[in-house]
């Protein structure tokens, strides 16, 4: 059973639907307003659903750890640069969470996309966490690096919003998926606003079984993949990062796709 339920500022509930195996909230004539929230419910944890809170975020397949996740409606400006300026925006909204066929879970897949990551870990995976994101803006935080959106040619605000590292030199990004997975292959999108940007000449990949993988990077624009021997791991680390030698002090990141199946 999937449930979806809006909350308005004062924690009531506005509305709420369920259904087997996929539901919706549709509203043609009411406004979001700061403090509300959107929560989906699942009668079991561990499973995987479809979801999409507006109609500017595409939907992500997501695997629910516990039965239920909340999703704040995004108001606040600085958290709004980010997306597209649609989101959340004028009247009329759909919201739904479909349950995804066998095929579509067992399929070889990038396993780390997910457009609804939160900065915060939520219950929800697959997520994407840093230990620095440039001045705590949104247009730099970890999860915009697993949103799916690989346009790299510039950088601030949707869509060109990157993981940036503020000229750390120990910055690393771990994704987080919730459950083990298997992957034997991923691809990096740098960010190449050149030449305000640099770019990194060096990564490391690291798993949850301590073992490394050293990877060479470029300039380029477009994705660059790398295959290794098949992993299974609960998080993949980007770390160990060695800018090239070049005036600007600004490499970053705009994706991080990690391909593979489920363990089982």
């Amino acid at each position: 059973m999937l449930t979806i339920k809006l909350f308005d500022e004062d924690g009531k509930l506005v509305d709420q639907r369920s259904h087997e195996k996929e539901t919706y909230l549709g509203f043609k004539d009411r406004p979001y307003s700061p403090g509300e929230k959107i929560v989906v419910e699942t009668d079991t944890s561990n499973q995987f659903v479809w979801v999409q809170v507006d109609e500017a975020i595409e939907p992500s397949l997501v695997y629910f750890k516990e039965k239920v996740w909340e999703f704040p409606i995004i108001t606040d400006d600085e958290l709004r640069r980010a997306y597209c300026s649609h989101l959340f925006s004028g009247p009329k909204h759909y919201i739904r969470a479909f349950l995804p066929s066998a095929a579509e879970v067992s399929a070889y897949r990038n396993l780390a996309r997910n457009a609804h990551d939160q900065k915060e870990d939520t219950g929800v995976y697959p997520h994407a966490y840093a230990n620095v994101e440039t001045r705590n803006e949104s247009t730099f935080f970890a999860r915009n690096a697993i949103d799916g959106i690989i346009a790299n040619e510039s950088h601030g605000s949707y869509p060109y919003q990157s993981w940036g590292i503020n000229q750390q030199a120990d910055a690393q990004l771990t994704i987080d998926f919730g459950r083990k997975i298997r992957t034997d292959k991923i691809a990096l999108v740098l960010r190449g606003d050149y030449p305000h940007d640099s770019y990194w000449t060096q990564v490391t990949l690291s798993f949850d079984d301590d073992s490394e993988y050293v990877l060479k990077t470029e300039d380029k624009m477009d994705r660059q993949y790398f295959e290794f021997p098949e992993q299974i791991t609960q998080t993949v680390t980007l770390k160990d990062l060695i800018k090239h030698e070049d005036e600007s002090p600004f490499p970053a990141l705009t994706e991080f796709e990690v391909y593979g199946h489920e363990v089982n």
